[in-house]
């Protein structure tokens, strides 16, 4: 198979690219480098069966060349982080609505199938756990900007479940759930990488608010195994899929874990909400998902949050040589 991975110099679609590589597929990428890097496909440059394009899924007739030529298409380009979302919510917007349009309508002209990555923002304030794909959206006011982006992925998740009902295009539709592992950058708020470089470091390690609010962390691993299964199983199409742990841990916890893991003292500073990012920033207590849809088409993840920290830990430790 050919498969276009679109942000494929991402954190995740990097390592999709070298899951479907492995798995002897021919995979095309395009990717603005906007919250990408060319670290993250530097080692797959020679290989004779992926191919590159540094542009935007704005440039149309490239994203028609590229989506005519091969056989299916993971729609990952995106903008990502909280800190990104709160500073430039435009941005996040126009990105993440406008750009998966483009892709849809691309793909609808030669019925190309479509995997759109959603997130577990879209579940915003609700707290019937754990989360199931079927549930209820429970988002703050529209004034406060941190739900910018719960509500462009909802609507990329409407849109692409649209196509398929109206125009007969294969999608579905994967919500994320905290994907953490090496090649992940905290620039933009992710918190497993700051807290393992700050503890390498000997810093501080900044937890937001009172560090009891928790989530779910999965290795990049286990998701592009979820990714790949989901685009080749017909029974997946039209449907929506969590992606996720469903192993809960605090952050105040998980700095913790992360501070023995290194084998630093590093102090865990606590940083109130309003100082982190903005004046009256929400956020959700807890964040689980119920993984039951997609461990019935035989997905479930095997690493641990253990596997998930060392081999942060271990991809940290060789940046800094």
């Amino acid at each position: 198979m050919r498969y276009l991975i679109t942000g494929g110099a991402g954190f995740i679609g990097s390592h999709l690219a070298d899951h479907l590589l492995d798995h002897g597929h021919e995979v095309y990428v395009i990717d603005d480098l906007s919250t990408g890097s060319m670290d993250n496909i530097r080692h797959l440059k020679s290989h004779d069966r992926f191919h590159y394009e540094i542009d935007t899924i704005g440039n149309r007739p490239l994203l028609a060349e590229l989506v005519d030529t091969v056989d299916a298409v993971y729609h990952l380009a995106a903008a990502v982080g909280v800190r990104l979302v709160v500073e430039q919510p435009v941005y996040t917007i126009e990105t993440n609505i406008e750009g998966t349009g483009r892709v849809l309508q691309a793909a609808q002209k030669k019925r190309k199938p479509v995997l759109v990555a959603s997130s577990s923002e879209v579940y915003g304030k609700s707290a019937a756990l754990p989360f199931r794909e079927d549930d209820d959206m429970v988002l703050g006011p529209s004034s406060k900007a941190r739900w910018s982006y719960a509500c462009s992925k909802a609507i990329d998740e409407f849109l692409a479940l649209a196509y398929g009902r109206e125009r007969g295009l294969p999608t579905v539709v994967a919500r994320l759930f905290n994907t953490v592992g090496p090649r992940q950058t905290g620039r933009y708020g992710m918190v497993v990488p700051t807290f393992v470089r700050q503890a390498l470091c000997g810093e501080p390690m900044t937890v937001f608010g009172d560090g009891q609010q928790s989530r779910c962390f999965t290795h990049v691993a286990d998701v592009v195994q979820a990714l790949r299964r989901l685009l080749e199983e017909p029974e997946a199409r039209g449907r929506v899929f969590n992606i996720g742990s469903d192993q809960e841990i605090s952050i105040q916890a998980l700095a913790e874990r992360v501070r023995a893991a290194v084998g630093s003292d590093s102090e865990i500073r606590f940083i109130p909400y309003d100082e982190a990012y903005a004046e009256g920033f929400e956020d959700m207590r807890r964040r689980v998902p119920c993984v039951d849809r997609l461990r019935e088409l035989g997905w479930a993840p095997t690493h641990t949050l253990d596997d998930v920290i060392h081999d942060v830990v271990t991809h940290e430790r060789s940046q800094q040589r």
